[in-house]
Parts: structure tokens; sequence; C-alpha cells
């Protein structure tokens, strides 16, 4: 079976959706405390970035990092142990707007776990959420305040998200499953 590849975003087009993100957040939000917090691993990844964009135009920024495995709804159905990995949260949070960071958004499910985990540390003043791609198909009546690039799907799809240095490449795809080859 073939796969089909579509690119959705390269390096240059990754660069200017961290940009305008991170404008975004700077007028949404001026000076107030902002924590921006990548859900591992890619969520991570693109939140240190918009970081990188904003810490010096916003002087009560924080960044962190959030591990929702143990928090998963399907943990039963796994067929492997999800890595652990340290959760890194501002503290306080209780008077700081959190800005969950995801690269793909589907189902809705992963921002769920990630809002249970974050109310183990606290009550934020506000949770909002930035997604690289939103994928649709929505599971759970959740919605991005920050979006990068929105592109229709069907369940069967994936998003392939790819940052360097990690990753050979600096894309995000669209993965389309296909005929027989």
């Amino acid at each position: 079976m073939t796969e089909q590849l579509t690119t959705l975003l390269d390096a240059s087009a990754i660069a200017e959706v961290t940009q305008r993100i991170a404008d975004e957040i700077l007028v949404a939000h001026g000076q107030d405390p902002v924590a921006l917090v990548g859900i591992y691993s890619r969520g991570a990844i693109w939140a240190e970035r918009v970081y990188d964009v904003l810490k010096e135009k916003h002087p009560n920024l924080e960044l962190g990092k959030l591990d929702i495995s143990l928090y998963r709804d399907d943990l039963d159905t796994l067929r492997k142990i999800p890595m652990i990995r340290t959760s890194e949260i501002p503290d306080p949070i209780d008077e700081t707007t959190i800005i969950l960071f995801d690269d793909v958004f589907y189902t809705g499910r992963t921002i769920r776990a990630a809002m249970e985990v974050l109310s183990d540390y606290g009550r934020p003043a506000k949770v909002e959420l930035a997604v690289l791609i939103d994928r649709g198909l929505r599971e759970l009546p959740i919605a991005a305040n920050y979006v990068g690039c929105s592109q229709k799907t069907v369940p069967a799809d994936k998003i392939r998200v790819r940052f360097q240095p990690g990753d050979e490449e600096e894309v995000v795809c669209l993965v389309q499953p296909g005929g027989e080859a």
C-alpha cells in the first residue's frame, strides 16, 4: 500500500506561522503574566520557538513543558508503554494565563488530558490553546484560540510534523493512504 504525501507547511511557512502566532499572543496579552506550555514532544518544540520570538518583547513570559502520558484515556489500548517525561510547569500558575501548545489538533482528547494535568498544578487565571495544524474531526467540544493552519482531513489521514534539528527535515505533511502499489 502506498501513501500520498502533500506538503502543508515547509520550513519557511513554519517560521511565518510561528511569527504570526507570537504576534497574536502579544496583541491578546500585552504584558500580562503568560506561560507558554508545550505538550511533549513537538508541541513543546513549537512552544519554545514561539517563546524565542516573544521573550524580548514580553517580560512576564515563561516557558513550560507538559507530559500527558499518564492522563491519556487510551492507555489500555496502546501497543507499547508510553515514554514518561518530566513536566516543567511555571510555579505558581494561579495568576497566570497558560497557553497550551500542540502540533496537531484532532479529536481534542490530548488537550483534555493536558487540562487535567494542569489542574494538578493549580488553577490558572485562564487556559488558551495554540495549535500548528487543526485537522478538524473533533470528538470533544474544544476549540483553539490560535491556529497556524487548518486542513480538512478524514480519520484515515495522518499529519506528519518534522522539526529540525531532531528530524531530517523541517516540514508538515498530510499523509493519505493510497491504493495498492
